[in-house]
């Protein structure tokens, strides 16, 4: 199989792709999928949002990553930021760049497509750390950011209707090699 080209995105053209590798990625349902976009496409009008996309020689996605600087004002901040006062570690709010989604598709796991995602977008901001949010288990997501020097910041965050716990990882940007 052959190594994908990672590279600037047009994320709002090709929305609809990137949701349906998310899909597959994450198990999302159509419904889910509808929100996101919106969701996706509202977040790209944030000054500072970049996305990066793995393809293939044949020009299909099979990866993405965006992401955008961190505001309090933001709802996900408004979320997390509760969970990252009582656990001393507000501070990260100010002056990071948040990864708001990384997928990679299922059959491409595992090959450091993710990896060369996060750090090719993070290499390319000015803030000097960066803040995500994961599934708080322990999965081969959380143990790539793990390596590449996320620590965990808070833990069991709920999000409104996800059904499972969240962590919120946070590391000092540039991201370790």
């Amino acid at each position: 199989m052959e190594d994908p080209v990672i590279g600037p995105l047009d994320l709002a053209t090709r929305v609809d792709e990137a949701l349906a590798v998310q899909a597959l990625a994450f198990g999302l349902t159509g419904d889910e999928i509808a929100v996101r976009r919106q969701i996706v496409l509202r977040h790209l009008t944030t000054p500072g949002a970049r996305a990066l996309g793995a393809t293939t020689a044949a020009g299909g996605l099979v990866g993405f990553v965006y992401g955008m600087p961190c505001d309090r004002g933001q709802w996900w901040s408004t979320v997390v930021e509760p969970y990252l006062q009582q656990a001393g570690e507000d501070s990260w709010l100010d002056d990071s760049y948040t990864i708001t989604e990384l997928h990679v598709l299922p059959a491409h796991q595992g090959r450091g497509i993710g990896r060369r995602l996060i750090t090719t977008l993070t290499d390319g901001v000015p803030q000097p750390r960066s803040l995500l949010s994961a599934i708080d288990t322990d999965s081969p997501a959380r143990g790539l950011y793990r390596r590449l020097g996320y620590r965990d910041l808070a833990r069991r965050v709920r999000f409104p209707s996800a059904p499972r716990p969240y962590a919120v990882m946070g590391a000092p940007l540039p991201l370790r090699r």
